[in-house]
């Protein structure tokens, strides 16, 4: 059950989809929305009997633009329930920073179980020709490269949003976003339905019926993530974990769906608000 939280970085991709990187974003899917977003957790399905209830929530703010970069502030607080007693609360926080053209990314993430001591990771990596190099000041010291090939997430929800423009169903990547320990590198595999006409609104959901977004499409999306390492040793893999969610062509997404193989987690979208943009000079 811990994975829940320490792979719910997950979520960071899809708060990265509030900007996209650059040029390449603007041309693909045109202005993003900077934005609030509060997402209301609860348990939507237990396969194995393992979780009996669950709750918490996802706070995230994003600021930024092509010129400066994009800054996203992530938190989410779970409380999980097995029965017998057995709660276990996690509350996980995070900053990130990548810049316009997916070239840099720093990030500081604090996960907290119960009442343990915080374990934290402090870093940034930087794109070099065809290689990343990684730069760790915590859990502890430590450089190392990673193929040039691996995206960020902003990049990740970029990419996304132009294949599905372009009519494609199927996406491959692989995404480097600092979680664990800092050293992992997840294969993602995206799946993109069919468009949903920006006239199909649900009068309970905020971001439907903004007038910002009111003119908007959006695409079913179903994001499957893949421990890299493992799937290079042994071949086809079960996802660590999926995420399933409506993502809007301004890269603002709703219903969220955390699934975590044992347990569903759902993430409705309680509250949405637009933000003021800084813009380019």
């Amino acid at each position: 059950m811990v994975h829940l939280f320490r792979t719910s970085l997950g979520v960071m991709a899809l708060a990265a989809a509030t900007f996209g990187p650059g040029g390449g974003a603007q041309a693909a899917s045109g202005p993003f929305l900077a934005h609030q977003a509060l997402y209301d957790l609860s348990l939507a399905k237990s396969r194995s009997n393992s979780v009996n209830s669950a709750r918490g929530r996802i706070l995230y703010n994003f600021t930024g633009n092509s010129c400066e970069g994009y800054t996203s502030e992530f938190r989410q607080v779970s409380e999980l329930d097995s029965g017998e007693g057995k709660v276990t609360l996690s509350d996980l926080r995070s900053n990130s920073w990548e810049d316009a053209a997916g070239k840099s990314y720093r990030f500081r993430i604090e996960t907290r179980m119960n009442e343990t001591e915080a374990a934290k990771v402090d870093g940034s990596a930087e794109r070099d020709g065809d290689h990343i190099n990684v730069k760790l000041k915590l859990p502890a010291p430590k450089s190392f490269a990673l193929d040039g090939k691996i995206v960020f997430p902003t990049e990740q929800i970029q990419r996304i949003i132009a294949a599905a423009k372009d009519g494609k169903s199927l996406l491959e990547l692989s995404v480097y976003d600092g979680s664990d320990d800092g050293q992992k590198v997840y294969n993602t595999l995206t799946v993109i339905g069919q468009p949903i006409p920006a006239d199909r609104a649900i009068s309970s959901d905020p971001s439907t019926t903004d007038e910002h977004m009111k003119s908007l499409k959006r695409w079913p999306v179903t994001v499957s993530y893949f421990d890299r390492d493992v799937q290079q040793k042994e071949g086809e893999q079960t996802p660590v974990y999926a995420m399933s969610f409506e993502l809007y062509e301004n890269g603002v997404s709703r219903q969220l769906v955390l699934d975590y193989n044992d347990f569903v987690i759902s993430g409705a979208l309680g509250k949405f608000d637009v933000k003021d943009s800084k813009p380019c000079n």
